[in-house]
């Protein structure tokens, strides 16, 4: 007998799922979350016990073939003296859903899982018209809880928690899986008996980020290095080619969506919307505004506002750290024998990469930044900030700035070293110009702090005494 696997985190997202099964109410709950990100995991972890009927949609099958596998599943299920056969239409399938229910009804709240709901919806099979009428005659009447997950996040949004029709203002309770945070990787990681420091934790979420479905592929003993040589270098590792799936498996016509996330993968400081026409040569107009709506809400992307800039100036950003290493390092790269990664990370390129991809985990972190500085009942505001310098004058970028109501802003300067960082008098007056810059540019009154984020600290010198005012490592930012 295999040992059970133990959920990680989701502490909220499992307060949710235990409120509604004591809920007096019927509820019709949504899970949304990326590809592999656990959502699947959840629910059947959190509801083993409830579950009465659950169904998977199938990629690119036709309606007939989603009915074949709900019959196929409901005979599996519910074992009927005579296995029935494939109803004619998703109508049919409800109906026959409601009878096997209404037979095992009990004291136990019955709980009933749709997953990948996008893949069963499939244009015009009428799917969404039966769930209508499923949920509104029948399910919201009953000591039910209803759960639909999908990994199109921006099709699960538009098609149900947005839905015009029967379904308007319906969704009880809505659920956003994200990617663990360092915290949680490193309960991942450990659970499944991968020992690291910190460091190397960090290195292997640099490249493939808090997905627990690509994390579960390290074995124990495996250092960081031999990690992402093997899942993502290797012929047979799984990150080697998923970036091919990772997209077509979400969106539809996902070439335009891969056309972004390249234009965003080559510029660290973001692109505003018309750079990002320029890059990908598409249509200026609603649909590219729908594509960065659907990758933002997925997670593949983040849009920050400029200091001081609410309406125009919106930068995105690749904050995916897989489909950032895939196009880095592993794409259209000629490989050689053993050891790529160990020959890769000696690069100038992978320390350009390194110090995007902590950037990357430094904004996602935003929180535990804050527990650090002791700010975290302080109401604030993150924002980036960029100068273009001209002949006249010089510019400026601040990748993370902390604008706090107690009338102090964090400006935080982010590097990525494999030991203590000393600031040098060069770095210690670019660092004074910045701010300077940012002052003027801006005219705020309020006071300003360097805040250095850095992976093991900083010595002190005479050039960091009266500048940085904070520092934080990266034991900072594995905190809860």
């Amino acid at each position: 007998m295999t040992k059970k696997t133990k959920l990680i985190g989701r502490i909220k997202e499992q307060m949710v799922l235990h409120e509604a099964l004591d809920s007096p109410d019927a509820e019709l709950i949504s899970v949304v979350g990326r590809r592999r990100v656990g959502k699947t995991f959840l629910i059947k972890t959190v509801y083993e016990d409830h579950i009465c009927f659950d169904l998977a949609g199938v990629r690119d099958a036709p309606m007939k073939e989603q009915i074949q596998n709900f019959s196929l599943r409901f005979n599996r299920m519910a074992k009927p003296e005579k296995p029935i056969k494939p109803p004619k239409n998703w109508l049919e399938v409800f109906y026959k859903l409601i009878d096997y229910l209404e037979a095992n009804r009990s004291d136990k709240k019955q709980v009933v899982f749709f997953d990948e709901l996008p893949w069963l919806a499939t244009k015009r099979s009428g799917f969404l018209r039966a769930f209508d009428v499923f949920w509104n005659s029948w399910a919201v009447y009953e000591n039910i809880v209803v759960v639909i997950c999908g990994s199109a996040a921006s099709w699960m949004i538009k098609k149900v928690v947005n839905h015009k029709g029967g379904l308007h203002n319906r969704i009880t309770r809505r659920l956003e899986l994200k990617p663990f945070t360092l915290s949680e990787t490193a309960a991942y990681l450990t659970q499944r008996n991968v020992f690291l420091d910190h460091y190397q934790m960090a290195q292997i979420y640099m490249a493939m980020g808090g997905i627990p479905h690509y994390l579960k592929e390290i074995k124990p003993g495996w250092s960081a290095a031999r990690s992402i040589e093997e899942v993502c270098f290797s012929n047979t590792g799984l990150l080697k080619d998923e970036f091919s799936r990772l997209y077509p498996a979400l969106f539809e016509d996902a070439e335009n969506h891969i056309a972004i996330i390249r234009a965003l993968a080559g510029k660290q400081k973001g692109l505003l919307r018309s750079d990002i026409i320029r890059a990908t040569q598409l249509p200026s107009g609603g649909s590219i505004s729908l594509v960065l709506e659907e990758l933002e809400q997925s997670g593949f992307i983040a849009a920050y506002y400029p200091f001081g800039k609410k309406k125009k100036g919106k930068l995105y950003r690749l904050t995916d750290e897989y489909s950032l290493f895939y196009l880095r390092f592993i794409e259209n790269k000629v490989h050689e024998g053993e050891e790529v990664w160990h020959g890769l990370g000696q690069s100038q390129e992978y320390i350009s990469w390194s110090g995007y991809a902590f950037e990357n985990i430094c904004l996602k972190h935003i929180p535990q930044i804050k527990k650090a500085l002791g700010i975290s009942g302080v109401y604030s505001q993150s924002a980036t900030f960029y100068k273009k310098g001209d002949a006249g004058t010089a510019g400026a970028q601040i990748d993370l700035l902390i604008d706090r109501k107690d009338h102090v802003i964090n400006l935080v300067e982010v590097k990525f070293y494999n030991k203590k960082y000393v600031l040098d008098k060069a770095s210690a007056q670019l660092l004074r110009e910045r701010a300077g810059i940012f002052q003027e540019t801006t005219q705020t009154a309020k006071q300003l702090f360097w805040t250095l984020i850095t992976t093991f600290g900083m010595n002190q010198n005479e050039h960091s005494l009266g500048l940085v005012q904070q520092i934080l490592t990266l034991e900072d930012l594995f905190g809860e």
